[in-house]
């Protein structure tokens, strides 16, 4: 398991957390996160089981509580189905983390780069995968967080949103369409006790899509960053972790950028 040098406080004790599409990267870190602070957690993964089992055995090993669920999130009663295993070990849903991504390759070149040869078909694999996801996700665990009359649900988009240094046409939408989204959710949902927030990362050193850039573009984006550093997988974690504990009751409908202020929306 990744870890900071800080000691993470139990700020999520008898919490319980479904983290989508965590069994690598941003998913897998926030996962552990959760389950340093105290929160049992629900790993879901699409294809990779072997990486989902090894962030639970993670878990376990430094004495937290979890589970590996394989679901797609496009696929709505998959997610109930979810959502009821869940309910059935813990017996109750108080965080969903809506982190998963469709498959996707950042490559400046790519055709969905350009409004000229970029094909609707991009668009849809993309707004599939990731509102379509959300929205399942949160349909599935509503019955349960209205019941409580509490929850937290945050989603998970990118600052390329509000500065598209890259214009990776079919993603920068669908992660748009969640801002509207949090914001309905955020509205709609408050009377019940639910908050609904959104992160927004840029570059993180180090994740699966970030693997191939060079160490010179990190130092690239540090020089440009107030903070004068690249975010890291740990620090935007952190942040998501923030998110979810009682400290930001106060806080819902909102899109934050967590880029060291490289945007600031």
């Amino acid at each position: 398991m990744t870890q900071t040098n800080a000691v993470i406080p139990a700020f999520l004790l008898n919490k319980v957390v479904i983290v989508t599409g965590a069994s690598r990267g941003l998913g897998a870190q926030i996962a552990q996160k959760m389950a340093l602070a105290g929160a049992s957690v629900c790993v879901n993964y699409l294809n990779s089981q072997e990486a989902a089992d090894t962030v639970v055995a993670d878990i376990v090993a430094a004495g937290g509580q979890a589970f590996a669920y394989q679901a797609d999130v496009t696929e709505l009663e998959q997610m109930q189905g979810m959502a009821k295993e869940v309910t059935a070990r813990y017996g109750r849903i108080d965080i969903l983390v809506n982190n998963a991504l469709p498959s996707y390759q950042f490559n400046p070149s790519a055709n969905y780069t350009s409004i000229e040869t970029v094909q609707w078909s991009h668009f849809t694999q993309q707004i599939d995968g990731i509102v379509k996801g959300a929205v399942n996700a949160v349909q599935a665990v509503l019955p349960q967080m209205k019941a409580q009359k509490t929850g937290k649900i945050i989603n998970i988009s990118t600052n390329l949103v509000y500065n598209p240094v890259v214009t990776y046409y079919d993603y920068t939408t669908a992660k748009s369409a969640l801002i509207g989204l949090t914001r309905n959710l955020a509205a709609e949902l408050g009377q019940y006790g639910i908050r609904v927030n959104l992160l927004a990362g840029g570059l993180l050193k180090t994740t699966d899509a970030s693997r191939l850039t060079t160490e010179a573009v990190f130092d690239y984006i540090a020089t440009t960053t107030p903070l004068r550093q690249a975010t890291s997988v740990d620090d935007f974690a952190n942040s998501v972790l923030l998110m979810a504990s009682d400290l930001s009751a106060a806080i819902t409908g909102q899109s934050i950028a967590v880029d060291g202020g490289l945007t600031m929306p």
